[in-house]
């Protein structure tokens, strides 16, 4: 079944509804779980830390043969419906049993529950993300799902961000307790979500044959518009990542003010709701990956002037903060929406839809942007004198976090403006596209 654009608003919000228990899950089991197994269950940092990376390199490698699966299959209930419907159970059990261990749990343990949940939420966001995908067939179309999506996203993490603060006027304190709390939401809110998203039917498969793997990734390796619009997006997701690992050590050591760190991230995240709505009413009217542009470079004139902010500089900052907030919306619905376009390249050309293969590959470039940004930071600013773990806070330290921050993503993103303000892929050309697809498939 096939659905008439445009989408209803029941339909957009059906398919967005698990958004939101996704992202109440992706924040605690990325922020509070490390520190959880580490200072309450007394585990080595070191070996907690260990035990993680090995479970995020299991699930960046997990990507594309999740996607490769969900492209050939075909259950009765639909490829994408089943996957998803199949990874929700384990969802939920991965996220129960991570969040709330018994006393006594180790490693070994963490690694098993850690790596069940990974692995499920792998097996449901790839066949999730190709759905979003192939239910809207327009340029537009393809906007206002996404929108939808990352608007329940933000507001997901939004909440899981608030509920440790929230969660102390109800009598919960014990951290074994509020991480318990956050995976009895997930438990009980993630299935009825499913439910409301399974009625949303089965996108029609576009593929009219079906590649070898030889002649699969030939045909990936040849679409230069999304060779072209991943490596921006990795650049991009590169220069995003530095704010967001070092946010809370800007906070709490450049502007000495850690009880800041909570309200601002707050207001970063409201502020990316709201912007949502901005960027899907502009990109009505320009093409998505020139909105796109404009949204990275209100970040990059707000990032200017942070590197200048010192001790007390809150409203300053609350004022960068806000900017940088509208643009999420902008660098979270653009490059997903555009990820749909630069599909219809390779269906066009290869004759097979494999959406699934290919939003694995973006969702492994997402890992692999953040896990450079990581990889980036800390040894810099560990060489420029800034360690707070060791008690080492350097004056050049503190301007290297500074520049770190907010000085090197401003130069990033001129690579991924200059990488996409020309892109080839527009409404037209997109039309033109999905005519060549709808004629063969009829044909």
């Amino acid at each position: 079944m096939s659905h008439s654009e445009p989408l209803s608003r029941a339909t957009l919000f059906a398919y967005a509804a698990p958004a939101l228990p996704l992202a109440m899950l992706a924040l605690p089991f990325y922020v509070l779980v490390p520190g959880f197994y580490a200072e309450t269950l007394g585990l080595n940092i070191a070996l907690v830390g260990s035990v993680l990376f090995g479970v995020r390199v299991l699930d960046a490698l997990s990507d594309p043969a999740v996607g490769i699966f969900a492209d050939r299959i075909n259950p009765r209930m639909g490829r994408r419906r089943f996957l998803f419907a199949l990874g929700t159970p384990l969802i939920m059990l991965g996220a129960w049993f991570t969040f709330a261990p018994p006393q006594g749990a180790g490693a070994v343990y963490l690694a098993l529950w850690a790596s069940v949940l990974s692995l499920a939420t792998t097996v449901v966001q790839v066949p999730y993300a190709a759905w979003g995908a192939e239910i809207s067939r327009s340029y537009e179309g393809r906007n206002r799902v996404v929108a939808w999506r990352e608007a329940l996203t933000v507001t997901g993490t939004l909440i899981a961000l608030c509920m440790p603060a929230l969660l102390p006027a109800f009598g919960i304190t014990d951290p074994a307790r509020v991480l318990q709390a956050i995976a009895l939401l997930i438990v009980i809110t993630l299935p009825l979500a499913t439910l409301i998203c399974l009625r949303v039917p089965e996108p029609i498969n576009r593929s009219v044959v079906q590649l070898s793997f030889r002649d699969s990734f030939a045909a990936l390796a040849a679409n230069k518009p999304f060779l072209r619009l991943v490596l921006a997006f990795f650049v991009n997701g590169f220069a995003n990542g530095l704010p967001a690992t070092l946010f809370v050590f800007f906070v709490s050591e450049r502007l000495q003010a850690r009880d800041m760190v909570g309200p601002l991230l707050v207001l970063y995240f409201v502020s990316g709701i709201a912007g949502v709505p901005l960027w899907f009413k502009l990109a009505q009217t320009r093409a998505k990956h020139r909105v796109w542009c404009l949204g990275m470079m209100l970040a990059m004139a707000a990032f200017a002037f942070a590197p200048f902010l010192g001790a007390g500089d809150i409203y300053a900052f609350a004022i960068v903060t806000v900017l940088t907030g509208l643009a999420l919306g902008a660098d979270v619905v653009m490059p997903a929406s555009l990820q749909a376009d630069v599909i219809d390249v390779d269906t066009a050309r290869s004759g097979e839809e494999r959406s699934a293969l290919y939003l694995s590959l973006w969702g492994l470039a997402t890992k692999l942007s953040l896990a450079a940004a990581v990889g980036v930071a800390f040894p810099l600013l560990a060489l420029a004198g800034f360690d707070p773990g060791q008690n080492i806070i350097t004056p050049f330290g503190l301007d290297a976090l500074a520049f770190l921050y907010a000085g090197l993503p401003v130069i990033v993103k001129i690579f991924a403006i200059a990488l996409m303000w020309r892109f080839p892929v527009d409404r037209a050309a997109q039309q033109a596209l999905r005519m060549q697809i709808e004629q063969r498939l009829s044909a």
